[in-house]
């Protein structure tokens, strides 16, 4: 990958050719892309949002 790493909305976004810019998450998995242009790049990952984990479910211990 290029050193072109930016981070918006807690994501990454980078030039991984030319014309070829990638949204990666922090584990470096990527999350949308190819775009061609850094600036369509940073126009979807401004939008993006974590989905939280689903909430645990409580075990109900009957005996």
């Amino acid at each position: 990958m290029s050193a072109t790493t930016n981070s918006i909305n807690g994501y990454l976004i980078k030039n991984v050719s030319p014309n070829q810019w990638w949204i990666t998450d922090s584990a470096d998995e990527q999350v949308a892309g190819p775009f061609e242009s850094e600036q369509a790049a940073v126009e979807v990952a401004s939008v993006l949002q974590d989905q939280p984990a689903p909430a645990a479910r409580r075990r109900n211990n009957k005996s």
